[in-house]
């Protein structure tokens, strides 16, 4: 597979009939106003505003948060050679992130996660969270705007071993970021397969979580109360669906990293906020999400 093509901005105007060379405009204008911030396409520009459902200054916002996030928390968005580096490669072996290639009846596409390797020991949040982000940074990068969004955890074999091996503050920047920096329209958030388990999962992510997100949540024991939401027929086998054997989809994404692999590696270099030149007082990960180790550790029996 050759590396992905950038979508045009061009692509863009024709998909959206809404989005309007004007307000791209003013968001160049703008963008040159705030030296920090690194250079962002017209492409870019417009999935931050179809984002933000042409809203200007929310879409200001967005960018300004998207690459403050992006910059400050390494964890999740450094080091993200998809060849090179042993944690990535790791985490590839334990989880499966993948964007289903069928859409709902409503156009909205589908991200899908869930274990492979279900041994607790082998699952690191931090290096789960960043494969997730590489997933879904190609798939905008390629595909640009999208009348909707759905991310779909299934929680098969997830036992109360994952769920100790999650810290608040590690959830609690990536709900931020989901929430205040993706550039998606986000209209569902599914967990399916759950178990007593999920409660305490729960229990960790609804105090960082805004009402809105809170309203999209929907928690599955079966297939009957998901397939209200969507066709599960979209869904890889072993999930209920027909799209296809899960390991062979899980191949598939991964190689799509590993061929985009130079793409990552520009991306790290200049897709990154320089706090020496923001306007007024520079940002730090504290100004973003307060200081790490005022959560006590969740201790799970």
């Amino acid at each position: 597979m050759p590396p992905v093509q950038a979508v045009k901005y061009e692509q863009e105007l024709k998909k959206n009939p809404d989005l309007k060379d004007e307000d791209i405009q003013i968001l160049r204008e703008w963008c040159k106003k705030q030296p920090h911030l690194p250079p962002i396409t017209d492409s870019e520009l417009a999935l931050f505003l179809h984002s933000n459902y042409y809203k200007m200054e929310a879409t200001k916002a967005t960018i300004d948060t998207y690459f403050t996030v992006r910059t400050h928390v390494t964890e999740f968005f450094h080091n993200r050679d998809p060849l090179g580096t042993k944690e990535l490669r790791k985490s590839f072996q334990t989880i499966t992130v993948q964007v289903l290639e069928n859409k709902t009846p409503e156009g909205y596409s589908i991200l899908y996660g869930r274990l492979i390797d279900d041994d607790p020991s082998h699952y690191v949040y931090n290096d789960g969270m960043k494969y997730l982000s590489m997933i879904v940074d190609l798939w905008l990068h390629s595909e640009g705007t999208s009348n909707g969004h759905i991310i779909l955890f299934d929680m098969k074999n997830v036992g109360f071993g994952h769920a100790a091996r999650l810290s608040p503050m590690g959830l609690k920047k990536y709900l931020f970021y989901l929430q205040e920096a993706l550039p998606v329209r986000l209209k569902g958030f599914h967990f399916m397969n759950i178990t007593a388990v999920m409660d305490v999962i729960l229990n960790m992510m609804k105090p960082f979580m805004k009402k809105e997100l809170l309203d999209m949540l929907h928690t599955h024991t079966t297939l009957d109360t998901l397939k209200k939401f969507f066709p599960v027929d979209i869904l890889p086998n072993e999930a209920g669906g027909k799209a296809g054997v899960l390991m062979h989809l899980h191949e598939k994404a991964v190689k799509e990293l590993e061929e985009n692999r130079e793409w990552f590696l520009e991306e790290q270099q200049t897709k990154r906020v320089d706090e020496s030149l923001r306007p007024g007082k520079g940002k730090t990960a504290t100004d973003l999400f307060g200081v790490e180790g005022t959560f006590k550790k969740l201790e799970i029996d």
